[in-house]
């Protein structure tokens, strides 16, 4: 493992590779301390696709690239260092509209987006909950 980067960055990279196993990835983001920015007294977060995405960060390092990108890297940005386990299980189910978590999205080929979807947020909070396995019903 690159000693540079943190564990969930480099099981990103993993999974990105078509590699890894995506219950590993899951487990290592809940465990991961990530920095999410403020913004107006909340947290930072952006619509996309009929979803909220609350903005993570595995290290200072991606939340910098990230604040370059909004900011021109003119201001420090004020963030929260959050548990992700924190972020999916109480967080996300709290906003009320289908949330979920987009972690290193100004990091190239390095981002990972964990959805809305049971096995990463509370049953509550998933826009799957109560489909079938495989998201379709018995037709005939």
């Amino acid at each position: 493992m690159d000693q540079s980067r943190t564990p969930l960055a480099e099981r990103i990279t993993e999974r990105r590779e078509g590699v890894g196993d995506p219950r590993a990835l899951i487990g290592e983001m809940r465990r991961s301390v990530l920095l999410v920015p403020m913004s107006g007294g909340g947290l930072w977060s952006s619509h996309a696709g009929g979803v909220r995405w609350v903005c993570a960060f595995t290290d200072e390092e991606a939340l910098a690239r990230f604040a370059e990108q909004r900011t021109g890297g003119d201001r420090p940005m004020e963030y929260a260092a959050l548990l992700g386990a924190r972020i999916v299980d109480e967080i996300v189910p709290s906003l009320g509209e289908p949330a979920g978590l987009a972690v290193d999205i100004a990091t190239e080929d390095g981002s990972m987006f964990f959805p809305p979807v049971v096995g990463i947020v509370p049953d509550g909070a998933a826009v799957d909950a109560g489909v079938p396995q495989g998201g379709q019903g018995h037709g005939r």
